[in-house]
């Protein structure tokens, strides 16, 4: 499933198109995706304008000027595609411009299309259909079953080793899962959990509680997690993601930052570490891989 890089990506990819532009004409071509959409989904979107595209954990958000919320989520496997009249009459699938989206998949996985009144033309594309899209009117957002629990973005100013402290004091739960469940830290997914707590030189099973001294104040391993956590997701960032299976960036091509993963997917090879002499890994927590270095995590 992508993360939040990978869904950061994708929305400083649609906004050039999607921001200030009206929806001139919504095809939806299912019931349903994951979730079935909401009531009149197309009526309430044609003819308003998208205000802000923003990003809440691993959802895209688009808002409305009729006080309504547009939420997308990409699920395992979608994407967004973007081209113009003019390409489609051609049998092109690129916009002039910055942004070339490449499907990637066949056409008949397009579920929804948006036609916008700047002439681009975007279309939703699901193999798997896991995504869904719902609209969530903005005096309900907060309250919303979606959102209403989310934890701190992990890019905000929130996120500190005062933070990990506060919520790591006194738990037993392994690092990992502590760090992945989303009411805690909002985005968080399992590449870049693991990514962080190897570059924190901390073991994914030690207990949450280390993050906390006896006092209740940061720990050094609070300390090092912190601006590992962030300095992760920068670099992903600048890297445009990782493309792992489905996944491909907002103008089609692929991210790069698999390839400077210093754990993840790479069981039985050596610790990229300098000096350490250590072996990667892999152990499975709540069903999920986890991969880091017995030898220079502690």
């Amino acid at each position: 499933m992508p993360e939040l890089p990978e869904v950061e990506t994708v929305r400083r990819g649609l906004a050039p198109v999607l921001e200030g532009a009206s929806f001139a004409c919504v095809e939806q071509r299912r019931p349903n995706l994951r979730f079935p959409f909401p009531d009149q989904f197309t009526q309430r979107l044609t003819g308003h304008a998208v205000l802000k595209l923003e990003r809440r954990a691993k959802y895209l958000l688009a808002r409305l000027d009729n006080r309504q919320t547009l939420v997308m989520h990409l699920g395992m496997s979608g994407r967004f595609i973007i081209g113009s009249h003019a390409d489609a009459a051609q049998g092109a699938k690129t916009m002039p411009g910055a942004f070339a989206y490449k499907a990637g998949e066949s056409d008949k996985h397009d579920h929804v299309v948006f036609e916008m009144s700047n002439l681009a033309v975007i279309r939703y594309n699901d193999t798997r259909r896991f995504g869904y899209m719902t609209l969530i009117a903005d005096e309900e957002f907060d309250a919303h079953p979606l959102f209403c629990k989310l934890g701190i973005e992990p890019l905000g100013g929130d996120l500190d080793p005062a933070f990990l402290a506060r919520k790591g004091q006194g738990r037993k739960q392994p690092l990992k899962s502590f760090l992945l469940d989303q009411q805690i830290i909002a985005g968080l997914g399992n590449i870049y959990v693991c990514e962080a707590l190897f570059r924190a030189g901390l073991r994914p099973d030690n207990a949450a509680s280390v993050l906390a001294t006896k006092n209740g104040a940061p720990s050094p391993a609070a300390k090092r997690l912190a601006p590992a956590i962030r300095a992760v997701l920068e670099d992903a960032l600048a890297a445009g993601g990782s493309s792992l299976r489905d996944y491909r960036k907002a103008d089609g091509s692929l991210g790069y930052f698999q390839h400077s993963f210093g754990v993840y997917g790479r069981e039985g090879e050596p610790c990229r570490k300098p000096r350490c002499r250590g072996v990667i890994q892999r152990l499975v927590q709540n069903g999920r891989s986890t991969f880091y270095c017995s030898n220079c995590q502690r």
